[in-house]
């Protein structure tokens, strides 16, 4: 099945929907595309990368995946495995929900629970990688994984036919913006803005950009625990000097507000770590950044990656309400 599937792994995801946002176009002062990767097969961008990387490891004869991850990896990693007829094992962190364990055992993976965060759990899975014909899927950190998520650009290129003025997104451990860096590169618009929020917390780029350096961070406090990686990767550090990257932080609280205000204005549900960057809009932060002189004053067009929705249910989101104290 491999050898017949295309350069970027389409076989495994879509393309997305591009569509424009009225409620978030009045909140950032500008129109406002969404770029829909809620809607791929494994319900985020993931699939993109991942898939392209399952791809070419089978090709090389993989008998395994093994893939640490808090869930969207998982669920990409779980479904390109199963598409492949190749076992997969995914190993998530305590912290991960039983919901989303049982999704992915209801995608055909293998699941262990082992560490406190992510990091604890990627130990385990090059442990386990060390098996005969057993292939480590990273949940962001690789060249062909950040290839895949280039296909990103290209889609927006075609829908667009012109550059826009900002891209913002959420960023993690730098996967997503790693590969819409690359994108942008390939396409020449390394000229456009990119906006990458995180939520307090979970601020390993933030904490890097400011540093200068790579920082690891004691723990992980936010409850977008998709965003959870201590320590960013080295590539995403070093997009901030090939590219205009601008980050941004939010909070828990408004994180989670934001995805209750999105589900209200596009019914559509996203996890905390997508509601980070639709945060930046919704509480002016894209004026301010104007004022600032960061982004042009004149912003003709802003794309938002909505990133996923994989590992959210009404029930998870009621809960974090909940363990934020909001009403």
């Amino acid at each position: 099945m491999a050898a017949g599937l295309e350069r970027d792994g389409r076989k495994f995801h879509i393309v997305t929907p591009l569509l424009e946002s009225m409620a978030l176009s009045k909140a950032a002062g500008t129109k406002v595309y969404m770029k829909l990767e809620n809607v791929q097969p494994t319900g985020s961008f993931k699939i993109r990368g991942i898939g392209y990387f399952c791809q070419e490891a089978a090709k090389k004869g993989c008998k395994h995946f093994v893939c640490s991850t808090g869930g969207s990896a998982g669920f990409a990693t779980a479904y390109t495995a199963k598409k492949l007829g190749i076992p997969a094992t995914i190993i998530v962190p305590m912290s991960t929900s039983q919901v989303t364990v049982r999704k992915l055992e209801e995608h055909g993976a293998e699941v262990e629970v082992f560490g406190k965060v992510w990091d604890d759990a990627y130990v385990k899975a090059l442990t386990l990688a060390k098996t005969d014909g057993w292939v480590s899927v990273h949940p962001f950190d690789h060249p062909l994984i950040w290839k895949g998520h280039a296909s990103i650009v290209r889609e927006l290129k075609d829908s667009l036919g012109c550059r826009p003025g900002a891209i913002v997104l959420a960023v993690g451990g730098g996967g997503l913006l790693a590969g819409v860096v690359a994108g942008l590169q390939e396409a020449g618009w390394q000229d456009v803005p990119i906006i990458a929020v995180e939520t307090k917390g979970a601020d390993s780029f933030n904490a890097a950009v400011r540093a200068g350096r790579l920082v690891t961070l004691p723990d992980i406090t936010s409850v977008a625990k998709c965003l959870g990686a201590k320590t960013v990767s080295a590539r995403a550090l070093q997009c901030a000097s090939e590219c205009q990257v601008i980050s941004q932080l939010v909070e828990d609280m408004e994180a989670v507000q934001a995805v209750e205000q999105f589900l209200d204005d596009e019914r559509l549900l996203v996890q905390p770590a997508c509601g980070a960057s639709l945060a930046l809009l919704y509480t002016g932060c894209i004026q301010q950044l104007q004022r600032e002189g960061h982004l042009n004053r004149d912003l003709d067009s802003i794309v938002l990656i909505v990133c996923g929705g994989s590992s959210i249910q009404m029930a998870g989101l009621q809960a974090l309400k909940t363990q934020l104290g909001m009403k």
